[in-house]
């Protein structure tokens, strides 16, 4: 049984640290960015180091307290704030912002958890290298929490998602005990990987404080296009295309669908459309290439060949870095655009490539079953993540489809389950798809997942409800 965070509980809690760890948590503290859920006011805890850390979430042990880490808050899935039960404390890692390290021979940064993902960036670039995790909210999103949930983006295709640029953790066990595990190493094969079990558990086994990051190499020139696609299956030939002309030289393969397009227009007006007449669909593509190649033969030989094999209708190839930046603008914003109308469900799902087309034309049938709505579809197609959100017609709004919401869902998902995809591709499972771990996953999954839990925090005080429900007394 937790407690409460009371008046009591959090003198003792404050009398640890000097008083300007803590503050009253405020609404930027309790909201999540959909505006679905709304947190419990407590104590705000922001500790400076590590050893802080530990002993903050010594004593929430000791007192059975709830701990909920915080990042940057841009958590899609409710993962960083608790509506209900006992008043959790809120441990924030905004304060740790160091960069303790550069190894650029090695390829290795090491940041605190608190720094924000825009600024790692930045310190890679510093020493001629890249950080390739790259997602809309990097302003503001912070490396901690990106790891807490694997973070995906527009990367992945080329480098992993953020499990796979992370060589090792610091973090402090539910216990309050620090696991010393930043390891520079490629390979280290001496038992199991806490790191990866504590990269996307969302704050429920522990929190990470630092961790050692994978750099790699800058490429030494970019290419841009955005293409005019047939179908969202010829966006899977002209991936394969692409490939064939420059293997993994493909950082970046979007896909973005009339709506979004169309949903830029009504609430980004300052955002201008590269097309005379938009299409359906079109493919944001970005090579980055060794020295001795040219992106941008090479973005025209692929648009000459794509052409041809009937994959491609029209395209713009960037002449400038301005105009690749206004491109990525263009995809970045959509995110953003999509808040602004108010989707009644959005779903950051993921299918096996060969049954992406199948997915997007099998849902717009299904979605068109239960009425009149919008789909703005879009997403990372080379590696099959789709963010597939289903909005209201103009003239109504998500409030008046409230009731019809779990429905939506449920057919989304269920589609998604009967193709072998995943319901959460990488945003995580929050507390938003609690449900839907368990009704989708295999049980042997789940049954391994809660022993993993039990046995790192048995009193359960870390995140309560989040991934896994909070065992009923």
């Amino acid at each position: 049984m937790l407690n409460s965070l009371t008046a009591d509980i959090a003198e003792n809690i404050r009398n640890s640290l000097p008083a300007d760890r803590f503050a009253t948590a405020d609404a930027s503290h309790l909201k999540e960015p959909r505006g679905r859920y709304t947190g419990q006011a407590g104590l705000l805890a922001l500790p400076q180091s590590t050893d802080e850390v530990a002993k903050l979430v010594s004593i929430a042990s000791d007192m059975r307290v709830p701990v909920v880490p915080y990042g940057g808050g841009t958590g899609l899935v409710g993962g960083q704030v608790v509506e209900e039960g006992p008043v959790p404390l809120i441990l924030s890692l905004e304060k740790m912002t160091a960069i303790r390290a550069t190894y650029p021979e090695e390829n290795v940064l090491i940041a605190e958890a608190g720094v924000i993902l825009a600024d790692v960036q930045a310190a890679a670039e510093q020493v001629d290298r890249l950080f390739p995790l790259s997602l809309a909210a990097e302003g503001s999103a912070r490396i901690g929490g990106n790891l807490s949930t694997n973070a995906g983006g527009t990367g992945v295709l080329r480098y992993g998602n953020a499990r796979d640029l992370c060589l090792g953790v610091e973090a402090v066990l539910p216990s309050g005990q620090i696991y010393h595990g930043l390891s520079r190493l490629r390979k280290d094969n001496t038992g199991y990987d806490l790191r990866h079990l504590l990269v996307g558990a969302e704050g429920t086994l522990g929190v990470i404080t630092a961790a050692a990051l994978k750099l790699s190499p800058r490429p030494a020139a970019a290419g841009t296009a955005l293409l005019q696609i047939a179908s969202p299956a010829a966006a899977l030939s002209l991936l394969s295309l692409v490939r064939d002309h420059v293997g993994e030289g493909v950082s970046a393969f979007e896909l973005i669908h009339a709506q979004g397009f169309a949903f830029l227009n009504e609430t980004l007006p300052q955002i201008r459309n590269p097309w005379a007449a938009t299409p359906e669909w079109s493919v944001l593509i970005e090579l980055g290439l060794s020295r001795g190649q040219n992106p941008t033969a090479a973005l025209e030989e692929i648009f000459v060949a794509a052409s041809e094999a009937g994959f491609v209708q029209d395209g713009m190839i960037a002449q400038s870095a301005q105009q690749a930046s206004d491109f990525w603008t263009i995809r970045e914003s959509i995110p953003e655009a999509n808040r602004r109308i108010g989707s009644i469900s959005s779903h950051d799902i993921s299918v096996p490539l060969g049954a992406l087309a199948e997915f997007i034309a099998e849902g717009g049938r299904r979605i068109a079953r239960l009425g009149n709505f919008r789909i703005n579809c879009f997403g990372h197609v080379g590696d099959g993540n789709l963010h597939y959100n289903v909005f209201p017609v103009p003239g109504k709004s998500r409030s008046n489809h409230e009731a019809e919401r779990p429905e939506i869902k449920r057919v989304v998902h269920a589609l998604v389950h009967e193709m072998g995809g995943s319901v959460s591709a990488e945003h995580g499972v929050g507390r938003l798809k609690v449900e839907d771990l368990e009704r989708y996953s295999d049980p042997a999954k789940l049954t391994a997942m809660r022993a993993i839990k039990d046995a790192l925090d048995p009193l359960g005080i870390m995140n309560p409800g989040a991934v896994l429900r909070v065992r009923q007394a």
